[in-house]
């Protein structure tokens, strides 16, 4: 069975296999045991990076994770040194790293994943909170538009009383531009504007996905953007 996946994270099993947790285009969300990965002549170790998109081979028997039988990378082009797209490949990962966990066959989501690092290797460096946002239109978690003024992040409607100070009006102005907007990743922000609507964003997260903590290269993220 051949299985095209985005790679989240992975976790080293013994000196030389690691356990990959994916999310792939047919299944969700995933995880994949790849034995020997680690081995000293491997190669396919450079292959573990964040959301590198791969093609698994893996055996048809039924067990409770499947054995990678042969990997290989679908995106030969996408390794990249600039440590900005890294950073941002890093804060994304870990993000879906949790949020996906229970996610099914979502090939809306697969694809937003795909625009989002077409986005980045074009340097829109904002490209990551756009996608996001949109990650939330695919899991029916988008706040609903109207005309009132202020985002209540809680209950994803706007009202006309301010209920959280990081969504004041500039930012819930910019939430909805975003919820009306056709082309979403053509939206221009500021260096202040970028991280206040990624603190609002993670606290919209907080409310609506369950014990979800922030992503561990955060404050790298907002240092370098």
């Amino acid at each position: 069975m051949t299985q095209e996946v985005f790679l989240l994270s992975y976790t080293k099993y013994g000196d030389h296999d690691a356990v990959l947790h994916c999310f792939c285009r047919e299944n969700g969300f995933e995880s994949f045991f790849a034995k020997g990965i680690y081995a000293p002549k491997n190669k396919k170790k450079a292959f573990l990076f964040p959301l590198n998109e791969l093609l698994l081979y893996t055996s048809d028997k039924k067990k409770s994770i499947q054995n990678v039988q042969k990997i290989e990378q679908k995106n030969v082009d996408f390794f990249s040194s600039d440590i900005r797209k890294n950073s941002i490949l890093f804060f994304v990962s870990d993000l879906l790293n949790q949020v996906l966990r229970n996610e099914n066959q979502n090939v809306g989501i697969y694809s937003e994943i795909s625009i989002f690092l077409s986005q980045l290797q074009i340097d829109n460096f904002q490209s990551h909170l756009i996608f996001i946002f949109r990650l939330l239109k695919q899991q029916g978690l988008q706040p609903l538009f109207s005309d009132k003024t202020y985002l209540n992040p809680e209950t994803g409607n706007f009202e006309d009383i301010e209920m959280h100070h990081f969504f004041d009006k500039t930012i819930s102005d910019i939430w909805k531009d975003l919820i009306t907007s056709q082309d979403p990743y053509s939206i221009k922000l500021s260096r202040s504007e970028k991280q206040n609507f990624l603190d609002s964003i993670l606290v919209y997260f907080h409310y609506h996905f369950t014990d979800f903590r922030e992503p561990r290269s955060l404050e790298i993220i907002k240092e370098i953007f």
